[in-house]
């Protein structure tokens, strides 16, 4: 493009605001001109307000840019929004009614039955809800949200193989890491050496956006997929890549060779329309007995990959495995990136 278009980043200085701008940096359609968070951070240079905790610099085109009210007034026409939930709920249908291209990171809306919920390479088609929003008739706006980070990984390895041979049962249990819980997150003393069992309302998150997610469009809202889901979350010492243990039954009889090739063959709109973010290859099973492992695979395509490993069979469903995913670049900026990509591939971003 010759021209990039203009956005702005609702919530900059947490982490996943910080990851909208290191990945911003260089993009070639996209350039940030606007920078909003809480009042505290208001009218400060951003530098200065931001506690940075990414490990590549603040982009000097960033630094010294200052933080505007968190108010449509003054913003450019396409949003990333990085904001907690509660706020969230508040500020985006704000934005949306005043003409804004909302492309949502928070919870907030996700379930909202004419927002999409959207992974590009598992149900583009559900960006058509953005035609039933209120918004869209009165302003031109709309909201889009990507997933939750433990969801995004695990329906990025199921979407093969329930299009190929239909989930009738999915069991999960997550290893997530701290960068989940933003900073400064979860206490060292709380973390380090130990295990919690429990992620406030993440578990319902995963059941409800899976079914979503590999649902079914209909009219003004997506029927959701007809298998039983159960999830159990789990905080680790880790410091970026969720793991995930799954367990599944299919309708159809298979061997392991016809679902690892269900993994690595996976190609959808995002690499076809060679989206700029859009890893090469979405899923990657890896042969070692011993991976995928955070430390060595969360970075697997710039992060965009998910990497499975480990199939086998399993004594109660068909099929056991386990799933890997960079959770605040595939399972949260990097996915809203990757929806605005699809976004003006297919006209809405003008």
């Amino acid at each position: 493009m010759s021209t990039k278009l203009s956005v702005g980043i609702l919530g900059a200085t947490g982490i996943v605001g910080q990851r909208f701008i290191q990945m911003l940096e260089h993009h070639p359609w996209f350039e940030v001109s606007w920078l909003a968070a809480s009042d505290r951070s208001e009218g400060r240079a951003y530098a200065e307000a931001a506690r940075w905790r990414l490990k590549t610099a603040i982009p000097a085109s960033i630094a010294n840019m200052t933080v505007s009210p968190a108010k449509p007034e003054g913003a450019p026409k396409i949003i990333f929004a990085a904001l907690d939930a509660g706020i969230a709920r508040e500020l985006e249908p704000q934005f949306a009614a005043a003409g804004c291209a909302v492309v949502s990171n928070s919870s907030a809306l996700r379930m909202q039955p004419d927002v999409p919920l959207v992974i590009p390479e598992v149900n583009a088609d559900h960006i058509g809800l953005i035609e039933k929003q209120c918004w869209r008739a009165k302003s031109g706006g709309y909201v889009v949200t990507n997933p939750n980070c433990s969801a995004i990984g695990l329906v990025l390895a199921l979407a093969p193989l329930h299009r190929a041979f239909h989930l009738e049962t999915v069991m999960a249990v997550t290893m997530q890491a701290v960068s989940g819980a933003g900073y400064p997150g979860v206490a060292s003393l709380d973390i380090l050496g130990n295990v919690i069992p429990y992620i406030g309302k993440e578990e319902e998150k995963m059941e409800e956006e899976t079914q979503k997610l590999l649902g079914t469009l209909s009219g003004s809202h997506v029927k959701p997929a007809p298998f039983a889901m159960s999830a159990q979350c789990n905080r680790v010492a880790v410091e970026d890549g969720h793991t995930e243990s799954v367990a599944i039954k299919l309708k159809k009889k298979v061997e392991p060779e016809e679902i690892i090739a269900a993994w690595n063959d996976f190609q959808a709109e995002p690499q076809q329309l060679r989206l700029p973010s859009a890893p090469p290859q979405p899923v990657v099973y890896m042969i070692a007995h011993d991976r995928p492992q955070p430390r060595f695979d969360c970075d697997l395509g710039a992060g965009m990959t998910t990497a499975v490993g480990r199939l086998r069979r399993c004594n109660v469903l068909d099929w056991k495995f386990t799933v890997l995913s960079h959770n605040t670049i595939r399972g949260a900026a990097g996915a809203a990136l990757l929806n605005a990509e699809l976004l003006k591939a297919k006209g809405y971003l003008g």
